[in-house]
């Protein structure tokens, strides 16, 4: 069985959540098999050990769960992006719009080095609206988006069409 079936024999489709209409994919179920999430880990680490990445950004909260991991795998630094108000220190923030509304992510003005090539992974690609916003905050603290990496992407929804503006490297393990 490939890393893409694998995960999606696990992967649990929760109905409704967390709005009426929406399929929404849980990926919590691969960290309850830790062999499956090694696997996860050296799969993301194989890609990207032979590339020169400076630092990987992970979008709140389920992009840590591998983004971390994958960052002290490469021996690379890791940056927290996190909603409005969550980081303690002094903050670059970008506003984005939503389907319904808007939305501010942060990350301490420090985290990025000018130049620095940066790896943003998150768990889910849907409409590209956070992973772009996280691609703006980096280039405006003056890092430059090396590629974006997603567990799970809803193809339907076109969200590597945004990306693209930013990087055409974009990877997804499993694809719906």
């Amino acid at each position: 069985m490939t890393l893409e079936e694998n995960l999606k024999s696990v992967i649990r489709d929760v109905p409704d959540f967390p709005k009426p209409g929406i399929l929404f994919k849980d990926i919590s179920t691969i960290m309850l098999d830790a062999e499956l999430s090694k696997e996860v880990l050296a799969h993301l680490k194989d890609l990207y050990q032979s590339e020169s990445i400076d630092a990987v950004a992970g979008i709140e909260s389920r992009g840590f769960l591998f983004g971390y991991p994958l960052a002290m795998e490469l021996g690379v630094p890791f940056i927290l992006i996190r909603k409005k108000g969550k980081l303690p220190y002094k903050k670059r923030s970008h506003s984005y719009e939503l389907e319904y509304g808007s939305a501010v992510i942060e990350m301490h003005e420090d985290a990025v080095k000018t130049g620095q090539k940066v790896l943003i992974h998150d768990d889910l690609l849907a409409t590209g609206g956070s992973a772009s916003a996280a691609a703006e905050l980096i280039k405006k603290c003056g890092g430059s988006v090396f590629g974006f990496n997603f567990l799970v992407a809803l193809d339907f929804l076109k969200g590597d069409e945004k990306l693209k503006n930013h990087s055409s490297n974009i990877i997804n393990l499993v694809r719906y």
